[in-house]
């Protein structure tokens, strides 16, 4: 080892060196320090309000709008398709960013010219309903474009700027979120995420003013709404509700109402009739308008106002037809509704909601369903009620769960015996079978845990003097954990065995829970206090009032931070994104408001830790604090992750602003116009990719650019020169899919895992302290002890597996864990792609970091050491089955040595002929990884309807599909069979292996291709409608792929009859041509003869007409002085033919006078 150099004996060139690294890194950590305060700021605006400072527009408009077709056909030598129709979007995002302490318009700008571009990533949640929605998970990234201010500026260049991005919208989604980060360049902002959802409450008035349609906005936030007012849940669908409500005001029907989870919100109140007369099986003790309970799903508002229960279907156009109610509906006007429970998750495509009952239906559950805004409820149980099928005379329903997976409706129930004493029991009910069963009788006494942290309820324990008071359930679909919650916490893996955890007080009673659903557990008590748990361990952490909380609020007041307040009230705790957030309202005098701000669970058990993770040791007469760190390890690292687009089934695409002209980079309107068309355009490709014949190329946007890619040169150097009709120039590489996302140092949102798959990753570890040691056994190796420990909890063991493998690296302190999870095949059946998904989990624990491991961040704190990960078993979304035409008929015209397609030709439905035979071929596509491989499985083809035309294409009855398909069929009405035939067990239907087998058309006489009518002088065509499935004969996947396409067959043969007809009438038609030509043969001459003699006897007509004509005025012209003897001694006989010719020959000349 060198010695140590003395700072002030250091050669010369280390201080030179010293002293330049100094100068490198205070720029870069006075950067650092001015980006951690910024932080990016977004709003919505119309085209037409583009560049306008203050504008600031709802999001309710869902319809395309046409304001970019104009521009589109301006745009004469540009790569598009200007016979397509090009769309815009109705909204903006118009994006800036701040930092305290400077003006945001120089910051704006000094942003743009260091080169400053914020990428937009717009991510659609999946709808409710997947059977009118395909379920997808799509994405687009965009890049902003910077766009001048239409405000008034001095400055020649630019005064005031923002980036512009079109806010896309896709059918079916109501739930967007928006991440907002940096490109690189410029000032680092942190990637800040924001909720953007579609607001189908609000109308547009006659004055162009904007209106809740549930009621009358209020913009008055009196204190009295939230001052001393204890805290309520925030009841929603978790992702898929795009409107949240808030209730709770005292006195008032009014709610607060929001679609940006809080960032802004507006108090309404409700439209609704607030009459209610009690009656004798309904008592009243006092009335209140109070909104008591309220939910929110996809569509749908409910609300409890007393007894009543209310809904309100919104208007969403994009993701139904148009079924809103356009008021408040009133149901179950004859029942006594005490409480409404939610459903915090969707299942089998519809969303639920429950209302208990008292007075004449008490023991009843009445549930409702929600399927495309349409709502409707049942009355449970259907034989009879709870209290009769636990054999009681009394009782009462507390709380209701619903497990969509089982169809298990989980009930809190208050049996009361002769005695009055109450003894709660947990019972279920199962929708499908109707069957009442009693899951577990809750101990009467809270357990005494003698110091343990949790104790299995074994019913051979001691108690308390305390009553278990009972107050409500959850349930978490994912781990399978059911919580019994009131004055103690109880929690379940099977339902039937409990543990009670001891870390809880008794003195307190919870009032609600709040989960997100990836691990994390919030609970907030009757006193407003608020706990914490971690799922998968046993430590129940209390966050509010703590010491840690102190701490964390005299630091907040030190930067004078506006967020906190001397004095505040809680009005509901939520998650999003994992994260858990207080609405609070700050009381300060005329500066009071409600505010929604982050709850720092790891900074605050990080400051309880400090607490009370030290001892004071004597050093030289002084007392100092030693800390002990109880977290196993010290780094915390995972590797060799999978790329995640497999397995999130993530799919995104990307679309880059036009490239402008002009110097500055700044766009215009024309640009904007073209920019939002081409995102709209590239959405539109995506939807309509979902056809059966696949096209040659596995891209959606293939089609687009396929024609133009060859001509990609050219029209670069016409707008590098610059040539461009637009000043635009609009690349195609820049429009299209991406397939090979790269995964990041965490662990996928979810994972998707079909048939037998299995998903791998590794954990790397390094220890704290020595962690290793080896021990030496008589007759064996040394062995290795290891302090560290990895562990996998599976939900659904049933289901899933996992393998995990150590590997030690002593020499650096470490270890790796190499862990496996693979389905088992066993636990679900076939089903359609993203329908039907089974929820699961996988959570990956580190032997005693619970609550003792965290990470320091550019955020704050992160827990470490639990990884929770949901996992959805079964066939993922974004996988198709598509008739891979291009092979199929490059195939079929090699085997049949020839091809011969329609006179009329369709290249997207090429014909095949009917005498040869058909071998088809089939793909499997993968529209997330652009993987696309040949069907290799079993599968079952059928004919399942038809016609001569597109127009007179029916679907066959189920005996027709039958009939016209079966190999075994005696009624002679098969259309096809198969060259090498293999059917199923009961011979229904022809199944083909993954071989080249072909199809031979038949068309027997009791079919319906049989006897086709020729519409023309070709030979007759037939459209098939034909199925392709592998459901029940493919066992390699979970799914159930079924493709419906049209086959166009031509040149079917005509029958005996309608040949013989055919015969007939064109031997008619040919012998009735020559007869006729025959005829006008000998009848000519003298047709010809008769015509001049006809045409002789006219003109003689005609002449003596003129002779007469002409006498007659003769006679009238003749001169006075003639005696009118000589006049009476004129003949008056017929003229001669002499006179007759001369009078034909003064008739053809002209008279002269």
């Amino acid at each position: 080892m060198s010695p140590r150099v003395p700072a002030g004996r250091r050669p010369l060139v280390l201080q030179v060196l010293q002293a330049l690294l100094m100068m490198l890194l205070a720029p870069w950590r006075l950067w650092a320090l001015e980006d951690d305060e910024c932080t990016w700021q977004f709003v919505l605006n119309k085209f037409d309000r583009v560049g306008q400072d203050s504008a600031r527009d709802r999001f309710f408009h869902q319809e395309p709008v046409d304001t970019v077709e104009s521009v589109f056909r301006t745009l004469v030598d540009e790569p598009i398709d200007l016979e397509e129709k090009y769309l815009g979007f109705p909204y903006f995002l118009k994006i800036n960013y701040s930092c305290e302490g400077a003006p945001s318009e120089a910051l704006i700008r000094k942003g743009h010219l260091t080169g400053l571009k914020p990428v937009v990533l717009v991510t659609f949640h999946s709808p409710v309903n997947f059977r009118r929605w395909k379920t997808e998970q799509l994405q687009i990234q965009m890049e902003a474009a910077p766009f001048r201010s239409k405000e008034a500026c001095n400055a020649e260049e630019v005064c005031s700027m923002s980036w512009y991005t079109p806010m896309p919208i896709k059918n079916g989604s109501v739930v967007m979120h928006v991440d907002i980060s940096s490109n690189g360049l410029g000032p680092i902002i942190p990637r800040k995420r924001f909720h953007l959802n579609i607001n189908g409450f609000l109308k547009m008035q006659q004055d162009n003013t904007i209106q809740f349609t549930v009621g009358n906005e209020l913009f008055n936030l009196l204190p009295e709404y939230f001052v001393n007012v204890p805290s309520r849940p925030l009841w929603y669908t978790v992702d898929q509700a795009p409107v949240l409500i808030l209730g709770g005001i005292p006195n008032e029907k009014s709610i607060l109402l929001t679609d940006t989870c809080f960032e802004d919100f507006s108090l309404v109140e409700l439209n609704i009739d607030s009459c209610w007369v009690g009656s004798f099986y309904c008592p009243q003790a006092n009335f209140s308008a109070t909104i008591h309970d309220a939910i929110a799903t996809e569509s749908t508002l409910f609300i409890r106002e007393n007894q009543l229960v209310y809904y309100f279907t919104g208007t969403y156009s994009i993701l139904q037809e148009s079924t809103s109610s356009g008021s408040w509906v009133r149901v179950l006007a004859n029942e006594c509704i005490k409480r409404l429970c939610p459903v915090e998750l969707h299942s089998n495509g519809s969303e639920y909601v429950m209302a208990l009952t008292t007075g004449k239906n008490e023991g009843y559950v009445h549930f409702g369903t929600i399927t495309d805004g349409r709502v409707s409820f049942e009355m449970l149980p259907k034989q009879w009620s709870v209290c009769s099928g636990i054999q009681v005379d009394k009782c009462s329903i507390i709380w209701a769960v619903f497990s969509g997976a089982t169809n298990d409706l989980l009930l809190l129930v208050d049996r009361r015996d002769p005695a009055a004493r109450k003894h709660f029991l947990v019972v279920g009910y199962n929708l499908v079978t109707e069957e009442l069963f009693i899951l577990y009788e809750i101990p009467e006494f809270i357990p005494d845990a003698r110091g343990l942290e949790f104790l299995m309820l074994q019913r051979a324990e001691s108690y308390t003097t305390t009553p278990m008071v009972p107050r409500g359930m959850f349930y978490n679909p994912y781990n399978n954990l059911l919580f019994i919650w009131g004055n103690f916490l109880l929690q379940s893996y099977d339902r039937e065995d409990y543990i009670y955890l001891a870390d809880f007080p008794k003195e307190s009673t919870i009032k609600y829970l709040v989960n997100s659903f990836r691990g994390d557990l919030a609970i907030v008590t009757e006193t407003e206090e608020i706990w914490y748990l971690l799922e998968g361990s046993y430590n129940v952490y209390k966050l509010f009032p703590s010491e840690g909380w102190e701490v964390l609020v005299s630091l907040q007041v030190m930067h004078e931070s506006s967020l906190y307040s001397a004095s505040e009230t809680m009005v509901t705790l939520f998650y999003e994104q994992s994260k858990l957030y207080q609405l609070v309202y700050l009381l300060k005098g005329p500066e009071s408001r409600l505010v929604k701000r982050l709850v720092p669970v790891e900074q605050l058990l990080v400051y309880q830790k400090l607490k009370n993770s030290y001892v004071l040791e004597s050093q030289r007469n002084f007392l100092t604090p030693t800390f002990t760190n109880f977290c196993p390890f010290t780094v915390m690292r995972l590797q060799d992750l999978p790329n995640p687009q497999r397995y999130t089934r993530q799919e995104r695409y990307r679309a880059l602003p036009p490239r402008v002209v002009e110097p500055s980079g700044f766009h215009n309107e024309h640009s904007l116009a073209i920019y939002q068309g081409l995102v709209y355009y590239l959405l539109w490709l995506h939807s309509k990719y979902d056809k059966p014949y696949a096209d040659p190329v596995h891209d959606p946007t293939w089609r687009w650019w396929k024609n133009k890619k060859q001509d990609q040169s050219y029209y670069f150097y016409l707008a590098s020169n610059p040539r461009s009709t637009g000043d635009t120039y609009i690349e195609m590489d820049s429009y299209g899919k991406i397939y090979d996302l790269k995964a990041e140092a965490e662990l996928p949102e979810r994972i998707f895992l079909d048939k037998g798959s299995s998903y791998s990753f590794s954990v790397f570890l390094t220890a704290r302290g020595h962690a290793f040691s080896i021990n030496q056994m008589l007759g064996s190796p040394f062995l290795l002890n290891s302090h560290l420990g990895l562990g996998v909890v599976l939900a659904d063991p049933a289901c899933l597996k996992v393998m995990v493998s150590q590997s030690i690296f002593v020499n650096r302190n470490s270890a790796s864990f190499r862990v496996l999870l693979k389905d088992k095949s066993v636990c679900f059946a076939q089903g359609i792609s993203g329908h039907h998904l089974k929820r699961t989990s996988m959570l990956v624990k580190v032997v005693g970091s619970a609550g003792h491991c965290f990470r320091n961040t550019h955020q704050g704190p992160r827990m470490q050491g639990n990884l929770m990960v949901p996992v959805l078993i079964g066939c993922p979304p974004g996988k198709r089955l598509a008739f891979d035409i291009t092979f199929t008929l490059n195939y079929n015209r090699v085997v049949n040595k020839h091809y011969f397609d329609c006179v009329q030709v369709d290249p997207e439905m090429p014909c095949f002929l009917f005498r040869d035979i058909l071998y088809p071929f089939f793909l499997i596509q993968d529209l997330v990884t652009g993987d696309s491989g040949s069907f290799q499985g079993r599968y079952v083809l059928k004919v399942v309807g038809g016609g001569p035309t597109l127009d007179t294409i029916r679907d066959y009855s189920q005996e027709e599909i039958y009939r016209y398909n079966n190999p075994l069929d005696k009624t002679h009405s098969l259309i096809w069979t198969a060259r090498n035939r293999t059917t199923m067990e009961d011979l229904a239907f022809n199944l083909k292996p993954g071989q080249r087998l072909g199809m031979e058309w038949l068309c027997l006489k009791n079919s319906p291709c049989h006897d086709t009518v020729p519409r023309s002088i070709f030979a007759p065509e037939f459209f098939f409608k034909v199925l392709v499935s592998n459901r029940g004969v493919d066992k390699s996947t979970y799914c159930d792929y079924q493709l419906i396409f049209l086959l166009h067959i031509h040149g079917l043969p005509l029958s005996a009859r309608q040949s013989l007809l055919f015969l007939m009438v064109s031997a008619s038609i040919f012998v009735g041509l020559v007869v006729l030509y025959l005829m006008i043969c000998f009848l000519w001459p003298f047709v010809v003869k008769a015509c001049n003699i006809l045409r002789w006897r006219i003109k003689n007509i005609m002449a003596t007409e003129s002779y007469y004509s002409y006498a007659s005025s003769r006679v009238f012209s003749m001169p006075s002085n003639i005696p009118s003897r000589v006049l009476s001694k004129a003949p008056s006989k017929v003229p001669s033919k002499a006179s007759s010719q001369l009078a034909e020959k003064g008739n053809d000349e002209p008279e002269k006078t």
